[in-house]
């Protein structure tokens, strides 16, 4: 009777652990040429954020180039490390999580997921210029006590080309850095990622084809996401681990959900509700499920007076119907 009073003891103890663990409601807070101050976060707070995603960059010149080029005076404040540290420090003053993700731009924007070296010296430099960029903001990271450090963001090529460097990266940055770790994996390359037992969350872009329409419902968004929704749900419980949005969003404009991942600069007709629609949608089909630790959504600018607005088919939901959706439910 005592093992069988200890063990109900375990599992009501365990449930109302699992009832308070609350739910990452982040944003993407983008780099800028200006320090953040608290009028900056304070249009944050007003949407019920609780954690944001700091994003230093590092550049490369293009897909072959095996040097990372970051931390210099000719980036923008927010990108560099001084900038990045400046972020965390007004973010955790109001109690807002941070996730430090230094990530990579490559020339003209092409996609990180495509970096692929075409000699072995090639590669090797790649991962010493690699390591050197992501350890200083693991010291960073350390440093600030900044909850949760993403050691890449849709490196694809590299992941499947090195697996067994990026094993012994994590064991370095683990040497250095005590919080979490993810990987912010492509939304068509999550269920590939080789090293997903040695990090905290199973960090997914979720740029998710969901629907052709040019005005999708609610309904019809969720419907889609019906059978990726399976899909993630089953890696997590393969790996016994949370799924976290490492980004997700929608741009305000017809067909929003069709190819969700694109950034180019069309003038595609403006829709409002379509954003507001799809961000409704994912937010009820992924935040009740005790498996799926949250997300941050992409992307926040830090004026916020500035940003979005009626005229703009963009990601950010920043002075459009779909900031009130996220804070809508990012309050409950």
């Amino acid at each position: 009777m005592k093992k069988i009073g200890l063990l109900l003891l375990f599992c009501l103890q365990f449930s109302c652990d699992g009832q308070m663990v609350e739910k990452i409601n982040g944003i993407s807070f983008v780099a800028s040429r200006d320090k953040v101050n608290q009028e900056n976060v304070a249009s944050i707070l007003n949407i019920n954020v609780n954690a944001a995603a700091v994003m230093p960059f590092g550049f490369i010149k293009n897909l072959k180039t095996p040097e990372i080029v970051f931390n210099t005076e000719r980036q923008w404040f927010g990108e560099t490390k001084a900038g990045a540290k400046q972020y965390i420090r007004m973010l955790h003053k109001n109690n807002i999580k941070v996730m430090l993700k230094p990530q990579i731009w490559i020339w003209k924007g092409e996609f990180t997921g495509g970096l692929k070296m075409e000699s072995e010296t090639d590669w090797k430099t790649l991962e010493e210029s690699y390591k050197k960029f992501i350890i200083t903001y693991a010291e960073l990271a350390q440093e600030t006590n900044t909850e949760l450090l993403c050691i890449g963001t849709e490196l694809e090529q590299f992941v499947k080309n090195r697996p067994e460097f990026w094993q012994q990266l994590i064991k370095e940055i683990r040497n250095i850095y005590t919080g979490k770790l993810t990987y912010a994996a492509n939304w068509d390359e999550y269920d590939r990622v080789p090293f997903w037992e040695n990090v905290d969350y199973i960090g997914v872009d979720a740029y998710f084809p969901l629907s052709e329409e040019q005005h999708p419902t609610v309904d019809q968004l969720k419907t889609g996401w019906s059978i990726h929704k399976e899909k993630i749900k089953n890696l997590s419980k393969r790996f016994d681990k949370q799924i976290l949005f490492t980004e997700y969003g929608y741009r305000s404009m017809d067909f929003n959900a069709h190819k969700p991942w694109l950034v180019d600069r069309n003038n595609t007709n403006v829709n409002l509700k379509a954003q507001a629609n799809a961000t409704k949608a994912i937010l009820e089909m992924f935040w009740k499920e005790e498996w799926f630790a949250g997300g941050y959504v992409w992307k926040w600018f830090i004026h916020h007076n500035r940003a979005g607005g009626e005229n703009d088919n963009r990601f950010t939901p920043q002075n459009k119907p779909a900031e009130q959706v996220l804070k809508e439910y990012y309050g409950s």
